[in-house]
């Protein structure tokens, strides 16, 4: 699989470059590339059902996303980060997982945490300040969101390297072998942390997958502050192999990221792979990006909706029809209302919760200072 992530050509144009590995066009027609293919060993009929699949991932996912913002904006969330453009950058590499592979995500990878099926309102939780994230990573193979820029990166580096020693990488048994996936923005690849993992991984040979989603922006500094060379050509420094994505385009994704999960998983170590997508909302509901980029780039990347090329695909061959996609938007709503009334039901903490998940088991220092700010809390009752 080397020669599969070999260097690509400089420069940065709009549309990713030559280098970009494409399989559907903005418009919906397929498309073919030397290395990567979507489908193949697969029936036509199997073949179109993933990609429904992948339809309906997206729009549902993108249905959580402006719930969300609508939420936030209602004062039901402190805040939310959007994802809305990155639907199939997070489709196509959640659909690649293996069960046992494990993820790292950053505070955006809404559509992977769906893919790995963790509850929408979990995610809710959380920006709305019950709780710090309230489902199991062990349960979901899918760690907690992090909120400090990179650290993930050396998280997720730790834990493949943890596999290594488990045994599980390079067995030739796929129930077994495993992988991490760890996800990140082009403004966290500036980070020290992140170029830390890098090293780390390249010397070990760690099972890890780098999936940097580029949507152009880090908050308000575009891409070409940040880099001077297609970002996914740094990997080559480090002593592995990258490769530049069409994030809006869900099957390349997802062919790109298998490959390099496969690659992973066999013992060939870490690979760097580059998502070239758009950030078509805010960073986050704090963010008001119109003071910082024209609208007339949004609007070309409108055209690249990956959803839109998507269905445009599965209308134009006969794979779907109008009741299919009544369907899927009938399912969206029913996903909205329950993320409405469910937000409102989300219980508020006790404060004494703060302590039940510092260790694994309470330690006595830990609990003589849960005694004591219980009997502070308790000094309020009755008072004013």
């Amino acid at each position: 699989m080397a020669e599969v992530f070999g260097p690509g050509q400089h420069g940065r144009p709009h549309d990713g470059g030559p280098e970009l590995v494409q399989l559907l066009t903005p418009e919906g027609e397929r498309v073919s590339h030397p290395e990567f293919s979507f489908g193949d060993g697969m029936s036509a009929e199997d073949e179109a059902e993933m990609i429904r699949g992948f339809f309906r991932d997206m729009t549902l996912t993108r249905r959580i996303d402006t719930e969300a913002t609508a939420l936030q904006r209602h004062g039901e969330l402190g805040i939310w980060a959007q994802l809305l453009g990155q639907e199939a950058a997070q489709i196509g590499a959640g659909r690649a997982l293996r069960p046992q592979d494990y993820v790292f995500p950053t505070y955006r990878e809404h559509g992977v945490a769906w893919c790995k099926g963790v509850d929408p309102l979990e995610l809710l939780g959380l920006y709305r300040g019950v709780d710090q994230g309230s489902w199991d990573p062990a349960k979901y193979n899918f760690h907690l969101y992090t909120i400090v820029i990179g650290a993930q990166t050396l998280h997720a580096t730790g834990y493949a390297m943890g596999m290594q020693r488990d045994g599980v990488v390079g067995t030739g048994d796929p129930d077994r072998d495993a992988a991490v996936i760890a996800h990140f923005g082009d403004g966290a690849s500036s980070q020290g942390d992140v170029n830390e993992a890098f090293i780390f991984a390249a010397s070990y040979n760690a099972p890890v997958v780098f999936f940097c989603q580029n949507n152009q922006w880090a908050i308000s500094e575009p891409i070409e502050r940040q880099t001077r060379i297609p970002l996914y050509q740094r990997a080559l420094g480090f002593g592995f192999p990258g490769v530049r994505v069409d994030g809006n385009d869900v099957l390349a994704t997802y062919a790109v990221t298998q490959a390099a999960l496969n690659r992973a998983r066999d013992g060939q170590g870490p690979t760097f792979v580059e998502a070239y997508t758009y950030r078509m909302g805010a960073h986050t509901t704090t963010d008001d990006p119109t003071r910082y980029r024209l609208s007339d780039d949004v609007e070309r990347w409108r055209l690249k909706d990956p959803i839109e090329r998507v269905k445009a695909y599965l209308q134009r061959n006969g794979l779907a029809d109008q009741d299919f996609f009544d369907a899927i938007a009938g399912e969206a709503d029913d996903l909205g209302a329950r993320l409405r009334a469910g937000v409102q039901e989300l219980a508020d903490p006790s404060p004494l919760s703060v302590f039940d998940h510092v260790y694994a088991e309470m330690t006595p220092e830990l609990q003589e200072q849960r005694d004591g700010y219980a009997a502070y809390l308790d000094s309020f009752e009755g008072a004013h």
